[in-house]
């Protein structure tokens, strides 16, 4: 699968903002931003004049390299933690350096075959979301989150009826995402091969392809066109089938790699158990992921993110989906210090494949 190293988005490359834009900066003190940013996650440690002359080739002296530091701070870009020379970036300064980001990075060869591999193993569709989480924990080193694909945005793939006695069927159910459900049927008198066959084409060519939410409407009238004999098996079928689309209509998420916040103690003022806390909140980490609809890459930051116990994490998601119908997210919930380049391209990479699979199972 071609991974371009694009940020989904504007057709020059850009991300999409999700927040107001920031006032523009001149490229030189662009760079020296983007430096400071580079450093501070890999460190760990408040970036200094001298660090970046030595590190970046900026092409400008210590004391302009001093001067784009002092206005950058000036604008909130960056800032002074103590008493030491050392400047961090601000929420402000990580939202344009994201917002500038000319590139994301790409999964190398052997990463994107070890992804497939490890997701074609899967055997059903809770398999397939178990093992995208605990792969994005794993590649990102942060919080992963998947969620299940959304029934209201699938569809109907078949419908198939099995006989188990006279007067028992099994209905089974499968979507377009790979979804199965099952269910038991009591009938009201005994179903016969030719009805039995006859039900399941009628099912198939009236439902196949339909949202999910679509169907009631769509079999209403379905009993008319049988024998009136036959139609109260017919409508008992309906109202099982109506009863398991009702009862699955929740939204379901999966998380893996908390363990990971560990790693970023100091990351968090004080203590990291409101950022736990949020996380064990189901409909917090679905608002966090996003509209289902919305299927590009999305990035928020800091203060951004309209939780207070959230205010120092940062949230990296994406839609996946069969073909080009998104029908879910998944992300990474991190510390605002995070390799966003690298998690931005993890998080995408793992969103096609997922979608890939779901295309061909």
């Amino acid at each position: 699968m071609p991974d371009d190293g694009k940020p989904d988005g504007k057709p020059d490359g850009r991300l999409i903002e999700t927040r107001p834009s920031v006032r523009p900066l001149d490229e030189r003190r662009l760079a020296v931003l983007r430096a400071i940013v580079q450093d501070y996650v890999g460190t760990e440690e408040p970036v200094g004049s001298k660090a970046l002359v030595e590190r970046h080739n900026l092409g400008v002296s210590p004391a302009t390299v001093r001067n784009d530091m002092s206005a950058l701070e000036e604008e909130g870009y960056i800032h002074q933690p103590h008493t030491s020379a050392g400047r961090i970036p601000t929420d402000k300064g990580y939202r344009l350096f994201v917002d500038r980001l000319a590139e994301v990075k790409p999964m190398t060869p052997p990463e994107r075959r070890a992804i497939r591999h490890f997701l074609e193993g899967a055997v059903d569709l809770d398999d397939v979301v178990a093992r995208t989480v605990r792969l994005l924990a794993q590649l990102t080193r942060q919080v992963a989150v998947v969620q299940y694909p959304s029934l209201t945005r699938s569809t109907v793939r078949h419908i198939e009826l099995v006989s188990l006695t006279p007067t028992k069927l099994m209905l089974v159910l499968i979507t377009n995402t790979g979804r199965v459900e099952q269910r038991m049927v009591d009938c009201p008198g005994q179903v016969g091969e030719a009805l039995l066959g006859d039900l399941r084409a009628r099912l198939n060519g009236m439902a196949g392809g339909c949202r999910l939410p679509e169907v009631p409407t769509v079999l209403e009238d379905l009993p008319a066109g049988f024998e009136p004999a036959e139609r109260a098996v017919v409508g008992t079928v309906l109202n099982v089938l109506f009863e398991a689309l009702a009862e699955q209509n929740e939204e379901r998420i999966m998380l893996a790699g908390t363990a990971n916040l560990t790693r970023f103690g100091h990351d968090f003022p004080l203590t990291i158990r409101p950022v736990l806390e949020a996380l064990e909140e189901q409909v917090v980490l679905l608002r966090l992921l996003g509209e289902t609809a919305d299927s590009a890459m999305t990035v928020r930051i800091g203060h951004e993110i309209a939780y207070e116990g959230l205010n120092s994490t940062s949230v990296v998601s994406v839609g996946y989906g069969s073909g080009d119908q998104s029908v879910a997210k998944l992300g990474v919930i991190g510390p605002t210090r995070m390799d966003y380049p690298g998690t931005m391209g993890a998080v995408r990479a793992v969103a096609r494949y997922v979608g890939q699979i779901l295309a061909e199972s």
